[in-house]
């Protein structure tokens, strides 16, 4: 009998998204971060949903439930597994309702500084000359003042807020991305599709944003991963020492502050919980952004 000829099946094609994901799987603390990471931002966005209260609702609040331990019972019947904080805030819900702003806070600050600081350091490296000179001057005198010093001159003029708190971390961010998207442009700047857009004459806006932008949009996703984490530290700083976001609405920053004068007596689960919340937050996002900037650029592979 002759053997029945079974047509082989075709190779697979490894495409530019299973590489990525194949190489991000290396690392098995990258893939922790995402997962927890993942898991805090669905956790704040189900924050009405999963939280046992709504800590910004004066009505539910009660302070004769005030700094009671973890696991015990509140006036109403509630269990406060975390414990309350001064106010008879649940821990839990605090920390749901905290993640939210926080990540509002990181993300949205470090979205808008991308946009100001990529348009700069593009214009810069695409122009040269005198545009490149007065960029990267104003890019290193703003590099030169500490982060949360800018920040807190910044919001000791504009006053508390989380719109006032975006803009001040926009103000000291802006520079890191401005100065990453700079060098990697003037590479791209002198290859060949770049001169033949020019000597088509195409105008500058289009040259830059659509050929010279897509180019330069991998370390751009480096730096903004690491910057996300920056601004969410620095953010709960700045409400640490009372000039972030206003106390009816608590993020991680705030909640810790307003537990640390109860650390020596005990009640430490007021700072101790939301501590932990901000510490996984920016830990797992900072595990992700290594394993980005290593699969990006094999060359800074430890």
């Amino acid at each position: 009998m002759s053997a029945v000829l079974r047509p082989s099946a075709p190779p697979q094609v490894e495409t530019p998204l299973r590489r990525f994901a194949s190489q991000f799987a290396e690392s098995r603390l990258a893939l922790v971060g995402l997962v927890v990471f993942v898991a805090i931002v669905l956790a704040a966005l189900l924050a009405p949903w999963l939280a046992p209260q709504n800590p910004y609702d004066l009505a539910q609040l009660d302070i004769m439930d005030g700094r009671l331990p973890p696991g015990s019972v509140g006036a109403s019947g509630m269990v406060h597994w975390l414990g309350t904080d001064d106010q008879g805030r649940d821990m839990l819900s605090g920390i749901l309702y905290g993640l939210r702003i926080s990540l509002m806070v990181g993300a949205g600050s470090a979205l808008v500084a991308a946009l100001v600081g990529a348009s700069l350091g593009m214009l810069a490296a695409y122009a040269g000359g005198r545009t490149d000179t007065l960029i990267m001057r104003l890019v290193d005198l703003q590099l030169s003042f500490p982060a949360i010093l800018a920040a807190l001159m910044i919001l000791a003029f504009l006053g508390k807020g989380i719109l006032n708190v975006v803009i001040a971390l926009v103000v000291v961010e802006w520079a890191y991305y401005a100065r990453t998207v700079r060098g990697s442009a003037l590479v791209e700047r002198r290859r060949e599709y770049i001169e033949a857009a020019q000597c088509l004459a195409l105008p500058t806006g289009r040259i830059i944003f659509r050929h010279l932008l897509p180019n330069v949009l991998p370390p751009l996703i480096v730096v903004g991963t690491m910057q996300v984490a920056r601004a969410i530290a620095l953010e709960a700083t700045l409400s640490f020492l009372g000039l972030g976001v206003p106390i009816t609405e608590p993020s991680l920053g705030l909640l810790i502050a307003n537990g640390y004068e109860y650390m020596l007596s005990g009640k430490y689960w007021i700072s101790f919980y939301p501590g932990i919340a901000l510490l996984l937050t920016i830990v797992s996002i900072n595990l992700v952004g290594d394993q980005l900037r290593d699969v990006i650029n094999p060359r800074l592979q430890k």
